[in-house]
């Protein structure tokens, strides 16, 4: 996987012209696949979990509105760019594995080498780019409407939706919104350059594209869930002041 995703950093920079329009039709496909099922599962997990069940926590201080600083920790920093990533792997990571899997078992890859053209440039620089910028992008709608979630739970608890976001303002950074949006972009590369990879490298028949889908997969949500770890850990490391809720 390694060596593919070299590969593909060496093809786009060495030569960055002749795939851009490939990679604007694969990230319009992801759009189309993608926004509707992420706002329903971002909106619908930020009003069921942090925000009736934390806002039912700061309620019983009689400070509901509270639950905007809690929302920029609970929402912007974790879940809406890992459901964003999720709903990303499982609808589009499945559909390239599948893509290129299909197209390896019918040795089309192979055809392609033999007439000189570069299956990894023509196929698979394009889906990974795509993934890599639409992942980040996408976060940014994933950011509004988990936090609309909040809003919804704050309404229903009887609360000030105007302080919500003064509370939420009043403790959001620049550092936090960027870094939302440079891990999920990660996670976005993550999913292309392992999707690709167990497509590209598929065998077995049907059967073996069917399993190679499973392990793309559980691939990829096993290497966000570790890389967001570790990217939370640093942000929190390097700015300290981000644990202080105002």
């Amino acid at each position: 996987m390694l060596n593919l995703m070299l590969q593909v950093f060496h093809s786009a920079i060495t030569k960055p012209v002749g795939y851009w329009g490939d990679v604007r039709e694969q990230m319009f496909d992801i759009l189309k696949l993608c926004w509707i099922p992420m706002i329903v599962s971002v909106t619908a997990f930020g009003f069921g979990a942090p925000g009736l069940q934390g806002g039912n926590i700061f309620l019983l201080f009689g400070i509901p509105e509270r639950l905007g600083s809690f929302f920029l920790m609970a929402s912007v920093r974790e879940f809406a760019p890992w459901i964003n990533a999720m709903v990303i792997a499982g609808v589009v990571g499945t559909a390239v594995t599948a893509d290129l899997g299909a197209r390896r078992i019918r040795e089309e890859f192979d055809a392609m080498e033999v007439l000189g053209i570069d299956p990894v440039r023509t196929i698979i620089l394009p889906r990974v780019i795509a993934l890599t910028i639409m992942t980040g992008l996408m976060n940014i709608i994933a950011l509004t409407f988990g936090v609309l979630g909040g809003v919804i739970a704050v309404w229903e608890l009887n609360g000030n939706v105007l302080a919500y976001f003064e509370n939420f303002w009043a403790n959001a950074t620049t550092t936090d919104m960027w870094v939302s949006v440079f891990k999920t972009s990660l996670f976005g590369l993550i999913i292309g350059v392992v999707c690709s990879y167990k497509g590209y490298r598929a065998q077995g028949g049907p059967i073996g594209v069917g399993r190679a889908v499973n392990q793309a997969v559980v691939i990829s949500f096993a290497a966000i869930w570790m890389v967001n770890f570790v990217v939370t850990l640093m942000m929190l490391g390097l700015v300290p002041d981000m644990q202080v809720f105002r």
